[in-house]
């Protein structure tokens, strides 16, 4: 079971990035960013926009690992918050637990996996992947959009009620 260290959480009731990319984000991208989240199976994070939608119910909790953002960025330190995934990792690739085809075509269901971080293991089924959109280049950089192919984390669905806080967790994949 590989330990992790959960970088960043964010939480938040709105959409930031609506409409135009070069009209800006509708609010600040940071808001929202929290220490502790609160996770209700089937239904995502309390408090956050994808909250008991209907539509979102298989990618409620978007993961991902921290590793892709620095790896793009150079060592230029850019803040993981900015591209909006609610939970951030560092120690996991994370990308490759989504669903995926493989090279005959043949769909792979995406993987069940525990997080721990000292309230309990919480269990998730990993959905697909959270691709990145144009609003990467306006809040990270020129480039980021096509550099976070395949690297913008994974949209999931919770399993289990339970806690995540920031710092070192537990990441098991159960299968």
């Amino acid at each position: 079971m590989p330990e992790v260290e959960i970088v960043g959480l964010l939480v938040s009731p709105v959409h930031a990035f609506e409409g135009r990319p070069q009209d800006g984000p509708r609010v600040d991208p940071l808001d929202g960013v929290v220490d502790r989240v609160v996770v209700r199976a089937g239904l995502g994070l309390v408090g956050d926009r994808y909250f008991n939608q209907a539509v979102h119910r298989n990618a409620s909790v978007t993961f991902f690992a921290v590793e892709s953002l620095e790896t793009l960025a150079g060592g230029l330190g850019v803040d993981p918050h900015l591209l909006r995934r609610n939970v951030v990792l560092r120690g996991f690739p994370i990308d490759e637990l989504a669903v995926r085809r493989l090279a005959d075509g043949t769909r792979v269901d995406g993987q069940v996996f525990s997080l721990d971080s000292g309230f309990g293991p919480v269990r998730f089924q990993a959905h697909r992947p959270a691709n990145p959109c144009a609003w990467m280049d306006v809040v990270v950089g020129a480039g980021a959009f096509k550099g976070l192919r395949g690297h913008g984390g994974v949209r999931c669905e919770p399993l289990d009620d339970g806690e995540l806080r920031l710092g070192p967790a537990v990441l098991e994949v159960l299968g």
